[in-house]
This record gives structure tokens, sequence and C-alpha cells, in this order.
């Protein structure tokens, strides 16, 4: 249950310095997500957030656009002058490229392993057999953060998520032992960022029993279904609710990822939702 409180009257009633609780008791006593405890608006500017925005704005209408034709998107459509080199800086910090095959420049961590991709030709036939996470930008009105997601192929449903305002793999892991606790895929796709190679994500999975397949770099349309969901979200959502602060957000995208779940009908699975299908499934499997 979310507290009444406002973050500034909330932290005034936790005594930090008490050594008899610790954060996470008092969190836990409050019913607060911890992370907001420490959040800290980022010290940036009206421009720099614009920026940001708008960069996000224009890569989830147009995810084939590299730097170059989203500078010039920029300045063409919404009158914002930014040189190509700021753009590109930008986009890295979001995590967000075009979806084109394009050359590798970047070097991976040779001690982190990259699986090959598995679903050349695959359709997912039931619940589990095909899971996909990724990392999305969501901006705010004063700062930004990061949502992670675990989407189910088969029937679209949104089996865990979590935001932070970093891009530490700490709430990523969270997301994935959330989905585990519920079911094993027998594929998980993601792209080859450093938070899907790290050992740390694989062995979750692989000691589930679970393959590891991993997107063609610079291939975003591979991990086709959480991109569209992606946009279906900032579309239905993020863009027009503009969250001010960290605790409006996520409560704001709890209540979409419930309806998206739950209330959305899908034309694609016959106007049913994400959940009748994954568990309509679930339960076919289990009576077989």
């Amino acid at each position: 249950m979310e507290s009444n409180f406002h973050r500034d009257e909330r932290i005034s009633m936790v005594d930090f310095t008490d050594p008899v609780f610790s954060i996470s008791t008092q969190a836990e006593m409050l019913s607060l997500n911890r992370t907001s405890l420490y959040y800290k608006p980022r010290p940036s500017s009206e421009w720099d957030l614009q920026l940001n925005r708008l960069i996000d704005i224009t890569y989830t209408k147009h995810p084939e656009f590299g730097y170059r034709r989203i500078t010039a998107w920029l300045d063409s459509y919404y009158g914002f002058h930014v040189d190509k080199k700021t753009v590109l800086s930008r986009m890295q910090e979001m995590g967000i490229q075009a979806v084109y095959p394009r050359q590798n420049t970047s070097k991976a961590n040779p001690a982190n392993k990259v699986y090959p991709y598995l679903l050349n030709g695959i359709q997912a036939a039931f619940p589990d057999h095909v899971w996909s996470i990724d990392i999305t930008y969501i901006p705010i009105q004063k700062s930004w953060l990061y949502l992670t997601a675990i989407i189910d192929w088969y029937s679209r449903y949104v089996l865990a998520w979590e935001i932070d305002d970093t891009l530490e793999i700490k709430f990523v892991l969270d997301t994935c032992q959330k989905a585990l606790d519920g079911s094993v895929p027998e594929i998980m796709n993601s792209d080859q960022g450093s938070h899907f190679t790290s050992p740390k994500y694989t062995e979750l999975f692989l000691e589930a029993g679970s393959q590891i397949s991993m997107d063609h770099r610079g291939r975003a349309y591979d991990n086709i279904f959480i991109e569209r969901f992606w946009r279906s979200l900032k579309y239905e959502d993020i863009y027009l609710k503009d969250y001010g602060y960290p605790r409006e957000a996520r409560k704001g995208i709890r209540k979409y990822m419930e309806f998206y779940n739950n209330e959305r009908p899908h034309q694609s699975l016959g106007y049913k939702t994400p959940s009748q299908i994954y568990h309509e499934g679930k339960d076919r499997s289990f009576r077989s």
C-alpha cells in the first residue's frame, strides 16, 4: 500500500541515525520503496531535460534513426538546435541506438560471454516458451529514471518490472528473480548490453534451466515484442502523464502495468488480455 505522505514529510518522520532500525526496516514499516528515500534530483538544466525528452520521443517514434537523423529531426520538427556529438553522447547515456546493422565499434568485456541469437524462425507456442528483457529510459519533469521489464512472447504478459534512477545491475537482477519466482522460460532473450552479458544475469537463467539468447548487435527488432510494449507504455502513459517525481512515476507506471496485463485488449490476441492468454495457456499445459 502506498504511503500518503509527501516525500519531504515522510523523510522527516524517519530518523536515519536511529541505530535500532535499519533504513530497509524503516522503509518497510512505512510501506515505502527504499530507493525513493535515497533519491536526489540530478542537477540538470531545463535544456538538458528537454533534449533528453525530445530524443526519447523521436527514437520511440523512429527507432530506425541514428544520431545524425535524430539531430536533423530535432532541428527540423522541434526547432531544437544541437550538434551531432551531443546527441550521440546522450543516446549512449540513455542506452538507445538505431536498429539497423552497423559495425561494432564498442568493445565487449572479454570476460563476458556473448550468446547466439536463438529465435530466427521461432514463434512462441506456449507461455514461458520465450521471455524477453530490456531497459528503457523514462523522462520525468525534473530528471529521469530507468525501467526494466520481462515480457512473455506468447501472451505479451509482463512478468516482472522494476524502476531505478541509475543503471546499476541490481534492479535488473531483482526483476529477473521476481519473474523466476513464478516460472522459468525455455529461452531468455536480451540484447548484448553489459547488464545482460554479465555472469550475474546469465547464471540466474542457466541455473534455472533456460537457454540464453542475445540479439544481433544494433538490431532492436530482434526483441520486437518488448520494443512494441515500450512504445505502448510511452504513448499511452509516460508522455501523456508527464510525471513530476519518481514516486509519482512509479505509482502511475504500476497502474499502467496492471491495466496492460489485465484490462487492455490486444488485437493480436483476439482482443483478449495478456493475463488471460498467459494463464489460460498455463492451465492447459498443467492439465495436459
